[in-house]
C-alpha cells in the first residue's frame, strides 16, 4: 500500500476551511486501487497552517492513472473567475510518496 501525502502550507486561518474540499470528491472513489483520503490539519505554527492530505492507494500505478485522469484535472482546476477575484490562500505544496511497511490496528 502507498500513501501519497500532499503537504500544504496555507495562510493562517485557512486550513480548517479548505480541508473538507479534499474529501468531497466522489470521482476518486471510482478509481481502481483507491482506499481512502484523510486530511490532517496543524494550526500550531504562528506564521501558517499546514494540511497533510493523505491518499491511500493499493499501488503507485493506480495512483498515476488517477493523477493523469480528466477527473483529477477537473478537481484541481480553478475557475478563471476565482483566479481573477481572489488571491490563493495556498503558500506552498509538496508531494511525498511513501510505501506502508509496518502498521498496527
Amino acid at each position: 500500500m502507498f500513501v501519497i501525502t500532499n503537504r500544504i502550507k496555507t495562510k493562517k486561518g485557512f486550513a480548517n476551511h479548505l480541508a473538507p474540499a479534499f474529501t468531497k470528491d466522489s470521482q476518486v472513489h471510482q478509481f481502481e486501487g483507491f482506499i481512502k483520503t484523510e486530511v490532517l490539519v496543524s494550526n500550531g505554527n504562528k506564521a501558517f497552517d499546514e494540511m497533510n492530505v493523505n491518499m491511500y492507494w493499493d499501488s503507485l500505478e493506480n495512483f498515476k492513472v488517477w493523477r493523469e485522469s480528466d477527473a483529477f484535472k477537473n478537481v484541481h482546476k480553478r475557475s478563471s473567475e476565482d483566479s481573477e477575484s481572489k488571491e490563493s490562500p495556498l503558500l506552498e505544496s509538496e508531494i511525498v510518496i511513501s510505501e506502508l511497511i509496518s502498521t498496527t490496528k
